[in-house]
């Protein structure tokens, strides 16, 4: 990460047609465009999935942070271009966002290496890895005090909402 930022909620509400409970995403922390972004998600305990995902041992759930480094992934791909829209890899066309949705669509090389927990903070780190006018792969790194946590490749597509 080459340049230190904060993008707060308010900014993320705007990229993301999500919300609560399904906002995966409380802040951004680093971004270079078109390469990679740094963001996080704090984990409390009075989040729904907590009451079942297992009461006497809460953990949240592996697909949970999967989706949170989807969503970080799409984040990426949205700040990247407002603020650097000249650098599009090898030029291609991006287009339009406005009215758009990016829909998660295939996860590779997925590994749970331990537990997150209420009162984690899980910083998750993506990095591009390929990149087309509609579909782009990053690669996916939570962390949890430094301790990785889960890891994949993430793939997505773009489709009118």
């Amino acid at each position: 990460m080459t340049e230190p930022l904060s993008f707060g909620i308010d900014a993320i509400l705007e990229l993301m047609p999500h919300r609560y409970p399904f906002l995966l995403i409380d802040r951004v922390t680093a971004l270079d465009p078109w390469r990679s972004m740094a963001a996080y998600k704090n984990i409390t305990y009075n989040e729904p999935q907590f009451q079942g995902h297992f009461p006497n041992f809460p953990v949240l759930p592996g697909v949970m942070i999967i989706e949170s480094m989807c969503q970080v992934g799409a984040v990426f791909i949205a700040l990247s271009r407002r603020h650097d829209p000249e650098a599009i890899p090898d030029g291609l066309d991006l287009p339009d966002l406005a009215g758009r949705v990016a829909f998660f669509a295939a996860a590779d090389k997925v590994k749970f290496r331990q537990p997150v927990r209420p009162g984690d903070r899980l910083d998750i780190e993506v990095r591009l890895l390929r990149f087309g006018s509609r579909i782009w792969k990053v690669a996916a790194r939570a962390q949890v005090d430094g301790r990785k946590a889960a890891e994949a490749e993430l793939t997505s597509v773009l489709t009118d909402a």
